[in-house]
């Protein structure tokens, strides 16, 4: 595939959203949301150049994003089935919230990453995908 190198409005468009991304974990991921529905919208307006790598990046990435902190919740799910027993609803409380924690936590060192090494491609003028 051949990229053009562009040094327009995309390029600093690609950016923002890379730092929408990371500074989404902060928000509760609405920033995400709405990097996600800019993705949607520019992708055509980027296609065949090296922001178009960048853009299928970046909506992978939420997509990841989302899948595992969906996972991170379900085991909150459990807590409706411990019935009246107060010392199993504090156990899986205990668990549900440990995992949930953990889960979230690397999902946000994970979409950090992600963001950053997009922003290091894009700054060295390297589509995402070879």
């Amino acid at each position: 595939m051949n990229y053009s190198i562009d040094q327009d409005s995309n390029r600093t468009l690609t950016l923002v959203l890379y730092v929408l991304y990371i500074i989404a974990i902060f928000s509760g991921g609405l920033l995400a949301i709405i990097a996600l529905i800019i993705n949607y919208v520019k992708r055509s307006d980027v296609r065949g150049s090296i922001f178009a790598s960048h853009f299928t990046w970046q909506i992978r990435t939420f997509w990841w994003y989302l899948f595992w902190n969906i996972i991170a919740f379900i085991p909150f799910l459990f807590l409706f089935f411990t019935g009246g027993n107060t010392d199993l609803f504090a156990g899986v409380a205990l668990i549900a919230t440990t995992f949930c924690i953990l889960v979230v936590g690397i999902s946000w060192v994970w979409i950090v990453y992600r963001a950053i090494r997009g922003i290091i491609r894009l700054n060295d003028n390297q589509a995402m995908y070879q």
